[in-house]
């Protein structure tokens, strides 16, 4: 008991001011709004599992604490940075015991969940599927990849958003008003002070928190107050050198500005963003998939390598990891960034996409149906084998009738894409 409260005594100013339930939860609007999809579960005890996917210290832990004391459910919480196949099993054992001798079902918050390997994750799935257990993952990589898609799809992904200014002006003045917090400090902070933490703290309430404590419990008193001021707070706070996520805006102005200057063709500009956002301690594999994205997009078969190239790089950043992977990374971008450019096919798949949403029955050739198909009439004609035929090219319709002659893919002269103009204008004889 003792060892009780000298932890909660010495714990973090953001583990004191956890909030309990939704009305004292600050930020995530889009989630735990009045009327929005975490609200109403909530309210209605209608929780199913989920994984919470977002930057660190915008909430995921304490939002899985409310959804548990809300619901009246026992709550389960380990990380799976530290916890191994032996350890889960245990605690999926005390989850049976818990619906059987209390008929309780359990919430099991996983923190780092992504970090659980494919045995481990599939450990879970007969619990969730049983509803022995409501998982609740927390996760900061993106679940559709670092998760198995057996796990993804028995859960709700729920995307959480770095805090905003106002979020953490909330949260600040929380921690000055509370009795957990630091009202018996008689705090006077400046304006300067709070932008300067706000900015450094990359919409990380938690970082934000504690970085405030630090400031306050290393000040002195001056006639009874502790005056914190922009000085104060820029020694007190361990700053980034580079203020990446100024304003919650950063991280996606500079993404977008790396990707810019690939489809601009400029290498120097491209590898400045990509210093940029690896100095701001940016994940490496967001870069690596915006390269690949960007590869399809921007470049496509003007140089089909480009594909090969990015998808080597983020192949390569999850076996060599940062620093050497920077290297993998500028060599891919600086590929990226020189090859020709072609966005024919982005063109072509959007185009495609739309007439698929507004048509009403387009039906596919019989002689293009599977042979065994109930509906296969020969009469309707039969399919010509491309192969029998001079250069493996032989006319016949391919699309439905009613968009017949539609043309999608129209390739550039851009890089390889002229030698597919010349091949389809030599098969056809254009």
């Amino acid at each position: 008991m003792n060892m009780e409260k000298n932890l909660e005594k010495s714990a973090p100013l953001a583990n004191k001011l956890r909030p309990q339930g939704l009305e004292g939860f600050v930020g995530q609007e889009h989630l735990v709004g009045n009327g929005k999809y975490l609200n109403r579960v909530i309210k209605s005890d209608r929780i199913s599992s989920m994984v919470f996917y977002g930057p660190p210290g915008v909430g995921k832990t304490t939002l899985a604490k409310i959804i548990a004391n809300t619901t009246k459910k026992k709550f389960i919480q380990i990380s799976a940075v530290t916890s191994n196949l032996k350890e889960l099993r245990e605690v999926l054992k005390i989850a049976e015991d818990n619906l059987k001798f209390d008929n309780k079902s359990s919430v099991l918050f996983i923190d780092e969940i992504h970090r659980f390997n494919k045995s481990q994750q599939d450990v879970l799935l007969p619990f969730i599927e049983k509803g022995v257990v409501i998982l609740i993952g927390a996760t900061t990589e993106n679940p559709y990849f670092e998760l198995n898609k057996a796990l993804v799809s028995r859960c709700q992904i729920l995307t959480l958003k770095s805090l905003e200014f106002k979020d953490m002006e909330i949260l600040l003045e929380k921690a000055l008003a509370s009795e957990n917090g630091l009202k018996n400090f008689n705090v006077e902070i400046s304006k300067e002070a709070k932008e300067f933490l706000f900015r450094n703290s990359s919409g990380d309430g938690r970082n934000m928190l504690n970085s405030l404590e630090i400031a306050v419990l290393s000040t002195d008193e001056i006639d009874g107050k502790v005056i914190i001021d922009e000085s104060v707070m820029e020694d007190c706070l361990q700053v980034k050198n580079l203020q990446y996520d100024k304003n919650g805006n950063e991280h996606y102005d500079t993404a977008s500005a790396f990707i810019k200057s690939i489809r601009g063709t400029d290498p120097d500009a491209a590898l400045y963003y990509l210093a940029k956002m690896l100095e701001a301690g940016e994940d490496p594999k967001f870069i690596a998939r915006r390269l690949i994205i960007s590869a399809s997009e921007d470049i496509s078969n003007a140089d089909p390598m480009a594909l090969v190239i990015a998808t080597a790089a983020f192949d390569a950043i999850n076996i060599v990891g940062l620093p050497e992977g920077r290297i993998n990374l500028a060599q891919a971008t600086t590929y990226l960034a020189t090859a020709p450019k072609s966005n024919a096919s982005y063109l072509g798949i959007n185009e495609a996409i739309n007439d698929v949403k507004r048509e009403e029955t387009f039906k596919i050739p019989t002689y293009l149906k599977d042979s065994h198909a109930p509906d296969y009439n020969k009469n309707e004609g039969e399919y010509k084998y491309p192969h029998n035929y001079e250069n493996s090219y032989i006319a016949q319709r391919y699309l439905p009738k009613e968009i017949q002659g539609k043309k999608y893919y129209n390739p550039t002269n851009n890089g390889y894409e002229k030698r597919i103009n010349q091949f389809i204008a030599r098969i056809k004889g254009e």
